[in-house]
């Protein structure tokens, strides 16, 4: 899990300023925001939270997540995870509601699951994320927000696995990036969305990356969140940016559901901020 910090690395490669604006031509270049998710509410997608759980009955998510489990590190068992229900879901930090909280916001008809994988203080093994994107892959899930990630080279090929597993079930994993400019995984790999905090607080309005591996910058810093006890709190970091960009892609995907991730990519990158439209 990425430690959320004052202002993420990767944040300065979003500012209008520094970034070129980019363009579009022939058919992508038609594709506009409005096309995109215009009249969208999320309905029918289901978006699962691997993450620190989620406070179901937080007034700001009005009734929207549809259930939970919960993934317990046990040395006893072969797998070393052991899954337990979690229902109505509950979150032990905070994070998981946020990012919730977030989707939810955008994408105020999406199904929201919560997988817990993540302890006190955002502190869980890799196996027990791995096993928690398993489940989400396993049950039917459309968009899964990973706003967490390992460092560890040995869990490598492991979540590489189960990435592109996620890419040829058609299933979109949006991944934050660490907020170190440092390896993590599954952030890297090119089969999932990656995504980095941007300033500005509109969620509608983010950026696209021309040299990835990053390839999404969201709002993150300073975004007002739900948070534990029905309460807000002002935060920063990748993890926030990444349900925004989850959010939207629920919107597209409720509209036009026959989309494969590749296809969910182009439509993101044409109606980013920094991407000119035809004809603009």
């Amino acid at each position: 899990m990425a430690e959320e910090t004052l202002r993420p690395a990767w944040s300065s490669q979003f500012d209008p300023e520094v970034l070129p604006r980019l363009a579009t031509s022939g058919p992508v270049g038609e594709i506009t925001p409005e096309w995109a998710w215009g009249g969208s509410t999320g309905k029918g997608v289901r978006v699962a939270v691997v993450d620190s759980g989620v406070e179901a009955a937080h007034p700001a998510l009005d009734g929207c997540i549809r259930g939970g489990v919960a993934f317990e590190y046990d040395e006893s068992l072969e797998s070393r995870v052991r899954l337990e229900a979690d229902d109505p879901p509950v979150d032990l930090t905070g994070h998981g509601t946020a990012c919730a909280g977030i989707i939810h916001s955008i994408a105020p008809e999406a199904e929201i699951y919560s997988v817990r994988v993540l302890g006190r203080e955002l502190r869980g093994k890799a196996l027990q994320f791995a096993a928690g994107l398993r489940w989400a892959l396993d049950h039917g899930m459309q968009v899964v927000n990973l706003s967490l990630s390992t460092s560890k080279e040995e869990y490598y090929g492991l979540f590489h696995k189960l990435a592109d597993e996620a890419y040829f079930m058609n299933v979109l994993l949006v991944s934050a990036a660490n907020n170190y400019p440092v390896a993590s995984y599954p952030s890297l790999y090119s089969s999932v969305i990656s995504v980095a905090a941007s300033d500005g607080g509109d969620p509608f309005t983010y950026f696209y990356n021309p040299a990835p591996p990053v390839e999404f910058g969201a709002p993150g810093i300073d975004v007002d969140v739900a948070w534990l006890n029905g309460g807000r709190s002002q935060i920063t970091g990748n993890s926030f940016a990444a349900p925004h960009i989850a959010g939207i892609t629920a919107l597209i995907l409720s509209k036009y559901p026959e989309l494969t991730p590749f296809q969910v990519k182009t439509v993101l990158m044409a109606c980013a901020r920094n991407v000119a439209q035809a004809g603009a």
